[in-house]
């Protein structure tokens, strides 16, 4: 019995609308309800058909090719249920995820898209978030995907062929966008970056709106021309896999000796200490946290200006900012 017989089907449709009921009850897709009909059309089962779950003991896979219908019924349920989902590893390292489809909508609503707009995704994952995109815009040419690993970006291709769409995925460092598709009106990066890329901008129209995992938030920039743009920090947090291609060290992990223990404990501390790593330590973070009221992610911002960008809190001219590299 295969993994996509007529009872697996109605059982992922099944959950696939309780999956839609639960995100539609939190007001995500409140500012554009667009969105959810995308979200009960476009079948995530056809996107995991592996993924792993984990455990006391490892990792343990879930698969819809499984002999044992029990298992296979675990798989479905499992796919529609609102939480990330592992699909690959590499030595017991999470290389790629598909992202909590609640985080999904509200990122979606967020980036503003509109009929006829060209969009890049940035970390093509199992391309779910591509076809989710595709399917609103209701043209899959308007969609461009990119991932840096060919395994991934072939295994999307095959995802989407699967579901109904055939949007460019395109292999290459999503750090230098996909200049052959440009302009964008919109680009949304699903992996996790220490800075915004140049070349992102400069494949932007004017009035672009990018959106990006940046120091466990959510990035919102307007961009005004090729070499400037300027944005705000979602409300929520965000944990993304680290964009692969970056070259860089591995950052050292940050002593908090000296700080209280709330400190250690608030979230949105330590979102501050991601943000202005390198260049304040964690006692002058905490200092500046409780001075300014313990700022939450939504007001922090960030500055692009030609080779420049820098965070800040509250005002890009005001008394507080930090260079991004």
């Amino acid at each position: 019995m295969g993994a996509y017989d007529s009872g697996i089907e109605a059982l992922a449709a099944a959950a696939r609308a309780a999956l839609v009921r639960e995100i539609d009850a939190e007001g995500a897709w409140a500012e554009d309800p667009a969105w959810r009909e995308a979200f009960a059309a476009v079948p995530r089962h056809l996107f995991v058909p592996y993924y792993y779950v984990a455990g006391p003991r490892g990792y343990e896979r879930r698969w819809g090719e499984s002999h044992d219908p029990a298992a296979r019924e675990r798989w479905v349920r499992g796919a529609y249920e609102d939480v990330p989902l592992a699909t690959r590893l590499r030595d017991g390292e999470l290389l790629s995820s598909s992202s909590q489809p609640s985080l999904m909508a509200r990122m979606l609503v967020a980036l503003r898209v509109e009929d006829g707009h060209r969009v890049l995704e940035v970390g093509a994952g199992t391309g779910y978030n591509a076809a989710l995109l595709a399917h609103r815009l209701g043209a899959d040419a308007l969609v461009t995907t990119v991932d840096l690993d060919p395994e991934i970006t072939e295994s999307a291709r095959r995802h989407l062929a699967a579901a109904g769409h055939q949007p460019a995925v395109v292999t290459g460092d999503g750090a230098r966008g996909a200049p052959e598709r440009a302009p964008f009106d919109r680009i949304i990066a699903t992996c996790e970056l220490r800075t915004v890329p140049r070349a992102w901008l400069a494949q932007c129209r004017p009035g672009a709106r990018v959106l990006t995992p940046l120091a466990t938030g959510l990035l919102v920039l307007t961009v005004r021309d090729a070499e400037h743009a300027e944005g705000r920090f979602l409300p929520q947090a965000a944990f993304f896999v680290p964009l692969r291609g970056e070259h860089r060290a591995e950052p050292e992990g940050v002593c908090l000796a000296g700080l209280p223990n709330r400190a250690r404990e608030q979230e949105p501390f330590h979102f501050l200490l991601a943000l202005t790593r390198g260049t304040l330590d964690p006692l002058e973070a905490y200092s500046l946290w409780q001075r300014e009221g313990e700022p939450g992610r939504g007001r922090y911002g960030v500055t692009v200006g030609g080779e420049y960008a820098w965070a800040w809190l509250d005002d890009p001219e005001g008394p507080y900012a930090w260079p991004l590299p």
